[in-house]
């Protein structure tokens, strides 16, 4: 067979796909599995939204669309920017994408060249440093302790950047942790920015409506100096549990966006017709779906996080938003389990609750700062409350 990429060799499979094929095959033996991998909201997609779909695709809406998203879409993210985060672009300065993935691929491949580095806050989302490898460029982690609730300290920025250094990502809320960064965290981040202007700042802000304790804070709005090397991404998966319908968009520097639009161009001829009229509806109609959602989530957090702390051996931080929760397991380690597992690390950990509670989760190592393990908490209560207590139960059997 002739040989594949070597980039390949760069691009391992994502672990919370690799835990959420195993609980699928578990459950397809009959086997109670409670899966809480993937973030995936458990509400469904605004009424509006899939009404305005269904009218799209009945009225012919259905040709090649505009690279850069069409005219309807990219007007109602205008508005949603100034309405949410004070913050007014003009048409040309916004691209929509397939997904918040699909704008982190074109930012990237835009503008990294081999060997540029990439400074990546850890723990983080497991698609940054694999598609930086992908691309050639290099992932740079630094570190951001549980003792700073998770969050990047300034210091540490400082110390990571060089003249190679050609983007920092933010993602707050952050998945997996949660930590939410506060307007006085990304003026302190600034005022070390300020002194390198060769490097770009990705706001990734998908859960910026997911924040239980204080107010979402972007970068862009926040430090209008550093605007015109801010992009700005987001999208309406999490906010109106609307993730199957891949549309995420970015705001930005017009001669960026430009450069993202070619590199879409090159992969995609656009974004579905049928979800950008979906998502244009759902940013344009009712919000107080979005309040509704904010509050279960928020419930959900306290009834897991309560609940973890109970369970020998962990030890659970409070995130101030988003749907997940990072638990540290150190205490459960260097411990065997009820059917005789060695637990040596936070892998080990996760592959035995799933093996002996039927519990399915991430182990931290994926996300970049172990021994701890990833939960999403954007199911049902009744779920969590079952897969809490079995958490419990496994943890209250180790010896």
């Amino acid at each position: 067979m002739p040989a594949l990429a070597d980039r390949l060799g760069r691009a391992p499979p994502a672990a919370t796909v690799a835990m959420t094929i195993k609980a699928r095959a578990l459950r397809a033996q009959g086997v109670p599995v409670i899966s809480l991998t993937v973030g995936e909201p458990d509400f469904d997609s605004p009424p509006g939204a899939i009404a305005a779909a269904h009218h799209a695709a009945l009225s012919g809406d259905t040709k090649y669309p505009p690279q850069d998203g069409t005219p309807a879409l990219k007007s109602a993210i205008q508005r949603k920017l100034l309405r949410d985060n004070g913050l007014d672009y003009a048409l040309d300065e916004i691209m929509v994408s397939n997904g918040g993935k699909g704008t982190l691929f074109n930012a990237l491949m835009a503008t990294v060249n081999d060997g540029d580095e990439v400074i990546i806050p850890a723990p983080y989302w497991g698609a940054y440093p694999l598609m930086t490898g992908v691309i050639g460029g290099t992932p740079v982690m630094v570190n951001c302790p549980q003792n700073n609730g998770f969050r990047l300290r300034a210091d540490d920025l400082a110390a990571a950047i060089t003249p190679r250094t050609k983007w920092l990502i933010l993602n707050s809320p952050n998945n997996p942790t949660g930590a939410a960064l506060s307007a006085d965290d990304l003026r302190a981040l600034a005022a070390v920015l300020v002194d390198h202007p060769h490097v770009w700042i990705l706001s990734d802000d998908m859960y910026e409506h997911l924040v239980f304790d204080g107010v979402h804070a972007t970068m862009a709005a926040v430090v209008p100096q550093l605007r015109d090397r801010v992009l700005t991404v987001s999208g309406v998966s999490k906010t109106y549990a609307m993730t199957g319908w891949r549309i995420g968009w970015a705001a930005g520097p017009r001669a960026l966006i430009a450069a993202m639009v070619n590199m879409q161009g090159q992969v995609a001829a656009g974004v579905s017709t049928i979800g950008q009229a979906a998502a244009a509806a759902a940013l344009d109609g009712p919000q107080e779906a979005v309040a509704t959602m904010g509050a279960a989530y928020r419930r959900r957090r306290d009834l897991v996080v309560d609940a973890l702390n109970q369970a020998p051996g962990i030890q659970c931080h409070r995130p101030e938003g988003a749907f997940y929760v990072y638990p540290n397991v150190a205490g459960c380690l260097g411990r065997t389990t009820a059917a005789g597992t060695v637990l040596h690390t936070d892998e080990d950990f996760a592959l035995a609750l799933l093996a002996e509670q039927h519990v399915a989760l991430v182990h931290g190592r994926s996300f970049g700062m172990s021994p701890y393990v990833r939960i999403s908490y954007a199911t049902d209560d009744a779920s969590l409350t079952e897969a809490c207590a079995r958490i419990q139960a496994f943890c209250q059997g180790l010896r």
